[in-house]
């Protein structure tokens, strides 16, 4: 049996036109580092959770934890006819600039075990954002341990970030310095 080289059967003019939509098409605004953090953690959060679909703008998905993995599902908790696969932790929408939203579910949102890991996880976020030489060089552009769908969301996220921090003049400053001029600016 001859391997394929292409197993999933990607080939160049689809992997193009993918790219291209994975990116913003819109100008973004700007937006200030507080914004850019919370939208790049909540994006990763739903990225790093395991999903073999290309998602659609503006449609709701369904995060769950399901053997102490998260997985983003295409059915909500209320469309099972026996009961959902996991724990359900959020709704999650993929916006039109690529971020996602994410609203917990109440019980998550009481879930201390969870709190903990979030926690954890934008702490390791923050320290990331703290030691890049630059905001720019701190967004995604290719993760290569995620699956092919995404690898190309995260891509278009890093895009639509830098674009927005473009935007707002702070792509170029360290998280400290941007940091900074939210508290100068709120003085």
């Amino acid at each position: 049996m001859q391997k394929t080289p292409n197993p999933q059967g990607k080939g160049l003019a689809p992997v193009l036109q993918d790219l291209a939509r994975s990116r913003p098409q819109h100008t973004l605004p700007p937006k200030h580092i507080d914004q850019i953090s919370g939208e790049l953690f909540t994006s990763l959060f739903v990225l790093n959770s395991e999903f073999a679909f290309r998602p659609l703008t503006g449609r709701s998905y369904w995060l769950y934890r399901i053997d102490g993995r998260f997985k983003l599902l295409l059915l909500g908790p209320d469309q099972w006819s026996a009961g959902h696969p996991g724990d359900f932790i959020a709704e999650c929408v993929l916006q039109d600039d690529v971020t996602w939203t994410l609203t917990l579910a109440p019980a998550a949102a009481r879930d201390a075990e969870l709190l903990r890991h979030i926690e954890a996880e934008r702490r390791r976020l923050q320290q990331a954002l703290a030691e890049a030489p630059d905001l720019d060089a701190a967004m995604p552009v290719y993760l290569k341990q995620l699956p092919f769908y995404r690898r190309l969301l995260a891509y278009g996220l890093g895009g639509s970030l830098r674009a927005s921090m473009r935007a707002a003049g702070i792509n170029a400053l360290s998280y400290d310095q941007a940091r900074g001029l939210l508290t100068r600016s709120a003085s």
